[in-house]
């Protein structure tokens, strides 16, 4: 049993996820590394909403993983990736909840990128 704490979003913290009705792009150096019309905006709380973008539609041989790790009690444990390209700025510049809990189920399978460690994510209509 973990002894990490598990909440529900609610009133005083909400969450909500829908899909992006347009396209989202991330590119670094120049080259895109992930694009998709499939992308889902999560919006927590006071936060800015947080694309986060299918692994089919993002370039994996772009990303290395990395040994860190963090925990959401709202979402789960977070796996992180880096992106050899941006040296250091793309050290955990991406992050995965790969068993996300139940409220948020929708985001498995989803990687989401620090905007402030690549060089865009825009979205723009199809």
């Amino acid at each position: 049993m973990s002894d990490k704490p598990i909440r529900i979003p609610g009133p005083d913290h909400p969450i909500t996820i829908e899909p992006n009705p347009k396209r989202v792009t991330v590119t670094l150096g120049g080259k895109v590394i992930a694009s998709s019309t499939d992308a889902l905006i999560l919006r927590e709380a006071k936060y800015p909403p947080v694309q986060y973008i299918p692994r089919k539609d993002v370039d994996m041989a772009a990303l290395e993983r990395s040994d860190h790790t963090s925990h959401c009690p709202y979402k789960g444990d977070a796996a992180y990736f880096s992106l050899p390209a941006g040296g250091e700025g793309g050290i955990n510049a991406v992050w995965s909840y790969e068993a996300p809990h139940d409220a948020v189920a929708l985001i498995a399978g989803h990687l989401a990128f620090y905007p402030d460690r690549v060089d865009a994510i825009e979205e723009a209509a199809d």
